[in-house]
């Protein structure tokens, strides 16, 4: 069996033989997709590549004309003949006269692999549609954006779910959860602001509302750590409306396939896409109707490419590069913060006061280092306080508000508790003589000490709090107003 190195080199040989036929071969009768794959021979795989041609449906070469049969060599390539139908995998359904729409429950905050939709409804006609009427449609929000230009926050998906057609227009309204699955027309989150359909990408933005809450998370994979190509043989996974978290294996990235737009659309080819293998092990089915605009992501959570179509025996997903994507739209991926912390995480009590920690002894320094301030999950109504131990084994102690909020207490300026008396510090060398200086002899009564420290620093505050609470002055030496 060959190995992935030499299977990329054949991938590589056969790569230029295959761009410089592929529009040849779909201009074929009944042609829907050419690609790099295993050859397979009555139902079984050779080991060998070749150009593989798929089709909606495989006849005999007795039955087809000349310039509909598929040669069995181009330059010296073998080629193969698949079966496959491919759909555009948005939903919709029509709408009926006089029709209510529910409010039912959503998601009070955007994130990716949530059911989204346009606002408007489209007009559509057979053969598209069953019946010529008002049609509404669903997606899905594959993942939160950041506009290049303007910093703005948006939210994107396939240019055949936000747009639909060429009928849409900057502006147009989404909708979250869509029409389709009995969102309101009230559940506005964003607008439409750009989109493209070209050789590579369909894709579109939407600018979310500024009051919209969003995450920069996947539902139910987690947080997005960024963006790598998509490589064949890579695990692969996406969150999508209807078929929800699912997993694949990227099959090939030399995917080329004319689809069918419909509408004022019509046929269009995409090159250089990711087809994806369905792991039938774990799902029946990589992706269905409602899952286009879903993002795929590596086993790291890593965006390799935007699902927009896919097999209808669910065999196959299609999609782009997720490079393409971010340059044509001019918007960069929202990734979660990466916290790193040094020692057990602070808390922040009753959402008033932040703990905060401290490091360990710096031998080198005259001082304790300053402990890290927490960030406080919630908006933090009373002034928040630290403690700071500035000196070893004595009691100064300052207190300063964190998290750059606002506070309802007037007057931020908290105190710096004082205390009795000079202190020098000895010299280093004195911190280590038995019955020497107030650390001891070891870096772990050192370590004692300052945890005496910071725990009677840490009681001061809150004996400091107690006062504010009860209407008191704010402590001794307090230069913050009693009171609420």
């Amino acid at each position: 069996m060959a190995t992935q190195h030499e299977l990329a080199a054949q991938r590589a040989a056969i790569r230029p033989v295959k761009e410089s036929i592929e529009d040849e071969l779909l201009a074929k009768a009944g042609v829907v997709a050419v690609d790099i794959a295993e050859k397979v021979t009555d139902g079984k795989k050779t080991g060998e590549q070749s150009i593989v041609v798929f089709v909606e449906q495989k006849k005999p070469t007795s039955k087809l004309s000349k310039a509909a049969t598929i040669p069995k060599e181009i330059d010296g390539i073998k080629t193969d003949v698949q079966e496959l139908v491919i759909e555009l995998q948005p939903a919709y359904r029509q709408l009926v006269d006089g029709e209510l729409q529910v409010d039912p429950a959503d998601y009070p905050t955007l994130a990716g692999g949530i059911g989204i939709g346009p606002r408007r409804s489209v007009f559509l006609s057979p053969p598209d549609v069953p019946a010529p009427g008002n049609y509404v449609f669903v997606g899905t929000l594959g993942a939160m954006v950041r506009d290049r230009a303007t910093g703005a926050t948006m939210a994107l998906t396939n240019f055949h779910v936000a747009c639909v057609n060429n009928t849409w227009s900057v502006g147009d309204r989404q909708v979250q959860p869509s029409l389709v699955d009995g969102g309101a027309p009230t559940g506005e989150f964003g607008s439409l602001t750009r989109a493209t359909l070209s050789e590579n990408v369909d894709g579109s933005v939407i600018t979310v509302d500024a009051a919209q809450p969003w995450t920069a998370t996947v539902t139910g994979v987690g947080d997005v750590a960024g963006s790598t190509p998509a490589t064949v043989g890579m695990a692969v996974q996406k969150r999508g409306r209807t078929t929800e978290h699912t997993f694949g294996t990227v099959a090939s990235t030399d995917f080329t396939v004319t689809i069918n737009y419909g509408s004022d659309v019509g046929s269009h080819t995409l090159r250089h896409q990711i087809r994806i293998d369905t792991d039938t092990a774990r799902n029946p089915r990589f992706s269905d109707h409602g899952d286009s605009g879903s993002v795929v992501l590596d086993n790291s959570r890593n965006v390799v490419g935007l699902l927009f179509a896919g097999s209808n025996d669910g065999s196959m997903t299609f999609a782009n590069p997720v490079q393409a994507v971010l340059d044509e739209l001019g918007v960069d991926l929202l990734t979660a913060p990466v916290l790193t912390l040094t020692r057990p995480i602070s808390t922040c009590l009753n959402t008033r006061i932040v703990v905060c920690l401290k490091t360990r002894i710096d031998l080198s320094c005259p001082t304790i280092k300053t402990r890290i301030p927490a960030l406080c999950p919630t908006l933090v109504t009373k002034p928040a306080i630290c403690d700071f131990i500035t000196r070893p084994t004595t009691c100064d102690v300052t207190r300063i508000p964190l998290c750059d909020l606002q506070y309802t207490r007037p007057g931020c300026n908290l105190p710096t508790r004082a205390c009795g008396g000079d202190w020098e510090r000895p010299p280093i060398e004195e911190w280590f003589k038995g019955g020497g200086g107030g650390y001891g002899t070891s870096a772990t009564e050192i370590e004692s000490a300052a945890d005496e420290a910071y725990w009677g620093g840490y009681l001061a505050a809150l004996e400091e709090i107690d006062a504010l609470d009860s209407g008191g002055s704010g402590g001794p030496g307090s230069g913050t107003p009693g009171g609420a």
